[in-house]
């Protein structure tokens, strides 16, 4: 009897999200509490996941060779942030150079097939811009204007560069798109809590948004699926034989004519 073996290679991106999904959550539980030793390991440990997730993605085979290292090296500078923005004595300004850092390492990531400007997401984005500087500046210290300022700007140019990305239909472009949005989302609900108006569940709006996207930056590295198809494998007696089908050196049977008799 003729049998199929059908051999699949299964990565294992669902088995890091879910613990991602699990490390994110245990953060965002911790977050607010006056003991925060489970804060202070399940935030970095959180975006180390992350970082795991991108170094082992199965990249897609129109990607550029130097985008999985960007947007690793990204990740790592983020990870730096996270323990500085979360150290007893808070090194906000060296936080947030690390994620500036980043955010011009997943621009290099983001443009490496070429720099486009469409007016269509270059305006609207602009004028976030403007309305969040307009909200916050009033309410930052004068030394740390410049700072936001700037960190503001690059945050807004990097969601720019992914959903350019995407809109050019090139390889990883919808969740690097959607990963960018996630984080200006995050990011500006940390900046409101922070200086304009804290509002209450903010640790978890900010939290969930700022892993969600890098996740799916982590997860624009490839093209394909959670589970990528790998070798069809058809034994030898289910392949059809040359006398069956025909091959390259004979010629395709032909189906007998048989007439009705009468």
């Amino acid at each position: 009897m003729d049998s199929v073996v059908v051999v699949i290679h299964r990565d294992y991106t669902l088995y890091w999200c879910a613990a991602i999904a699990g490390s994110a959550l245990l953060a965002i539980a911790t977050a607010g509490r006056e003991r925060r030793t489970a804060f202070y390991v399940f935030k970095p440990l959180s975006t180390l996941l992350i970082l795991g997730l991108a170094l082992t993605q199965p990249a897609g085979i129109y990607l550029h060779p130097f985008y999985r290292p960007l947007v690793a090296a990204g990740l790592v500078c983020s990870l730096a942030g996270d323990v500085l923005l979360m150290l007893r004595r808070e090194r906000f300004v060296a936080g947030l150079v690390a994620f500036l850092i980043a955010h011009l390492l997943y621009i290099g990531a983001f443009t490496l097939d070429g720099v486009r400007v469409t007016w269509s997401i270059v305006l609207p984005l602009a004028a976030y811009a403007v309305v969040l500087l307009l909200i916050l500046l009033p309410h930052v210290a004068a030394k740390l204007k410049a700072p936001v300022t700037v960190y503001a700007l690059l945050l807004l140019a990097m969601a720019w560069a992914a959903v350019e990305r995407c809109a050019a239909g090139l390889p990883g472009g919808a969740c690097a798109a959607a990963g960018g949005v996630l984080f200006v989302a995050s990011d500006s609900a940390l900046a409101i809590n922070r200086f304009a108006r804290p509002f209450r569940g903010a640790d978890a709006v900010v939290l969930a948004t700022y892993y969600a996207a890098q996740t799916l930056i982590a997860l624009s590295i490839r093209e394909s699926g959670f589970f990528t198809a790998g070798v069809l494998c058809v034994s030898a007696a289910a392949a059809p034989s040359p006398a069956r089908w025909g091959s390259p050196t004979s010629p395709v049977p032909r189906r007998p004519n048989r007439r009705r008799e009468r």
